[in-house]
């Protein structure tokens, strides 16, 4: 498939979208295959997929056109993920940011996360954006109009402080409003290059924002870091039960991939007006909310982030929330937050630095 979009004009130095692999896999929960064969004939609905190890070999299997070329494609590790682990090797704790639902502030809660835990000057921040066809990312953090460069080590993150660094697709894109028009395993073949040949350097954490969902994204990362390692997920919801609905397949979907589970996040939890900072409730916890689904679960419950309007205006400008509005409750809440995570890596908690 071919990418819908324009050919930039890049300088040599300058990752160009155009030239980048995509011609990758889609990912199974234990490691990706070297190839996806292309299918003469549409996947029937028990299909195992022509990337399974058992791909032309079931009952399913028989009769279907497709049989002696899923069954004859090579199987078997991608070459790549000792290149994927040995790039990972600095990275010390490396957390998906996921949530069943869009539209519950999982990258805004993403952005906010990286600032908090980038305000110690000690501590190397990363934020993988994932996110192919709703980056978002790279506007909260401020840095929309950024490219990225190219040097003889890999690709380089675009840095947002000294500390704090960012990988995105919307810093490839010749005009920020095209849209990725992709499948899989364009998506993958990305995502991949996003592990393998950026220069993250030594990091304390990598964040990596997914979309909604557990879709190829989510399989493709976590395919590719099983060597290294993904240290934990952090679940984020909003307090109904709408949004509370498809957490429980997110959970389900992180138990399936052995993906251990950090806690879960109620964003918008109550509205802090930001004139008198006192806090009331928008959006009803009609069962409870993220805290009984937690107990319900046996899952940490992480935090509730309340609503503040200047949330948003931050993201817009890409301004550190923490910076911007260091009065706001919300900054005390993440920082409780930090701390619950950190107690779930089992590291120190940072007055003990």
């Amino acid at each position: 498939m071919n990418l819908a979009l324009p050919t930039p004009q890049a300088s040599y130095n300058m990752v160009d979208i155009t030239s980048v692999s995509l011609t990758m896999p889609f990912g199974e929960l234990s490691s990706p295959p070297q190839a996806v064969p292309q299918l003469p004939a549409p996947q029937p609905e028990n299909c195992p997929g022509p990337e399974s190890l058992q791909a032309g070999k079931m009952d399913s299997c028989a009769g279907c056109p497709n049989q002696q070329i899923c069954a004859t494609a090579p199987k078997g590790p991608d070459p790549d993920l000792p290149l994927i682990c040995a790039r990972m090797a600095s990275v010390a704790h490396k957390l998906m940011i996921l949530s069943g639902k869009g539209g519950v502030g999982k990258s805004t809660f993403t952005a906010m996360l990286a600032h908090a835990l980038a305000q110690s000057p000690e501590t190397q921040v990363g934020v993988c954006d994932v996110d192919i066809c709703g980056p978002s990312i790279p506007r909260m953090m401020g840095a929309n109009n950024e490219q990225v460069h190219t040097s003889a080590s890999g690709w380089s993150p675009v840095y947002v402080a000294d500390n704090l660094g960012v990988m995105s697709i919307q810093f490839m894109l010749p005009n920020q409003d095209d849209a990725i028009i992709w499948r899989g395993p364009k998506k993958n073949g990305l995502i991949k290059q996003f592990l393998k040949d950026v220069e993250w350097g030594d990091l304390d954490f990598l964040l990596v924002d997914t979309p909604p969902g557990t879709t190829d994204e989510h399989l493709s990362v976590n395919s590719y870091l099983k060597e290294s390692g993904v240290n934990g997920a952090i679940i984020v919801t909003t307090p109904q039960e709408v949004s509370l609905l498809d957490v429980r397949k997110e959970i389900n979907f992180c138990q399936k991939a052995g993906i251990p589970i950090l806690g879960i996040v109620e964003n918008m939890s109550g509205f802090v007006c930001p004139n008198c900072t006192g806090e009331s409730y928008i959006f009803q916890a009609t069962t409870g909310g993220a805290r009984a689904l937690a107990l319900e679960k046996g899952i940490k419950f992480l935090g509730a982030v309340p609503l503040d309007p200047r949330i948003g205006v931050a993201c817009d400008y890409g301004e550190s929330f923490f910076d911007a509005y260091p009065d706001s409750p919300t900054c005390v809440q993440l920082m409780e937050i930090i701390k619950n995570i950190r107690s779930e890596l089992q590291l120190p908690p940072l007055d003990a630095n």
